[in-house]
């Protein structure tokens, strides 16, 4: 039985090179696997599958009884298959804080750290196997602890995580700053995008106070090209909303260069929630948000009505 390695869905860099690197782990070490996707990488995780050559993988909708899998960069099941508790679930492998709702078969082996990305804790559970790792598979975890850490920018940055990656590239013989460059003007590069598919790009489902929230975060170099979108962008959230049965989608633009994020305000309920959540004054349909750089450490946490 082949063993299945797959992230949350709306896959980032982190939750598409992260099934890779476990799937090829795992492999080398007597078990079979393969990494999936529970939907279309972003244009930065497609990037850097490009440019480590490495295979796009499958995109599956659901799971069975039948299979086996192991869940990277999640535990969250409102981010993961429908039939998740019917699958053999093995292990868990991740650096969110932990949600609860997962039901496994047998007792399993989980791993949740508090670093800024799973793949540097991937990176420590393999051990000496590091070295024998194919370059693509080195790429793919030194790009994804550069997404999420935002080249060390992001608040979730520990040393550690900083170290493996320093390490990573002076064993592949890059520049981190050049790979970031790259990296970061591909994600900033949404105009084949849709509105729809930009508010559910990079999002999360929460319940804060009640409401149900898709919290999307969109980091860029390039905010202006979002924002210049604005108006288009409020007026999906109402269909995004209710056809994914949400009360409200919140946007957060995050500027990975002057380290803020840009949150739009379409209407009194996210005023609220800004001025409650951030201690900021809402005078329009924008509200910029000084230092905020991470969903997972400084918007979830602060959110309240």
């Amino acid at each position: 039985m082949t063993t299945l390695v797959f992230g949350h869905k709306s896959p980032d860099t982190d939750s598409t090179g992260s099934p890779i690197i476990w799937a090829w782990y795992l492999s080398q070490t007597g078990t079979p696997a393969k990494p999936v996707l529970l939907g279309e990488p972003n244009t930065e995780a497609a990037f850097v599958l490009k440019h480590w050559d490495l295979a796009k993988p499958e995109i599956i909708a659901d799971v069975s009884a039948d299979h086996t899998v192991v869940i990277v960069d999640t535990n969250n099941p409102a981010e993961l298959p429908p039939s998740i508790n019917d699958a053999k679930i093995t292990g868990i492998i991740d650096h969110h804080m932990l949600v609860g709702g997962l039901k496994t078969k047998n007792p399993i082996d989980i791993t949740i750290r508090p670093l800024a990305c799973t793949a540097t804790i991937l990176h420590d559970l393999m051990g000496d196997a590091v070295a024998q790792a194919p370059r693509g598979i080195k790429g793919a975890m030194l790009s994804c602890i550069v997404s999420d850490t935002l080249e060390f920018r992001s608040p979730t940055t520990t040393a550690h995580d900083r170290a493996v990656a320093e390490k990573l590239a002076a064993d592949l013989g890059v520049t981190i700053a050049d790979l970031a460059t790259k990296m970061f003007e591909a994600k900033s590069d949404v105009s084949a995008f849709s509105d729809a598919a930009l508010l559910r790009m990079d999002s999360k489902e929460y319940n804060v106070a009640g409401k149900e929230l898709r919290v999307s975060v969109l980091e860029t170099t390039a905010p202006k090209v979002v924002l210049d979108r604005k108006a288009s962008l409020m007026a999906s959230m109402v269909d995004v909303a209710k056809e994914d049965g949400a009360d409200q989608v919140l946007l957060f633009v995050v500027d990975i260069i002057r380290e803020e994020a840009t949150l739009l305000v379409p209407n009194d309920l996210v005023k609220q929630m800004a001025e409650a959540s951030f201690g900021c004054k809402v005078t329009g349909d924008t509200v910029v948000l000084p230092g905020i750089m991470s969903r997972k450490k400084q918007i979830i946490p602060a959110l309240k009505l």
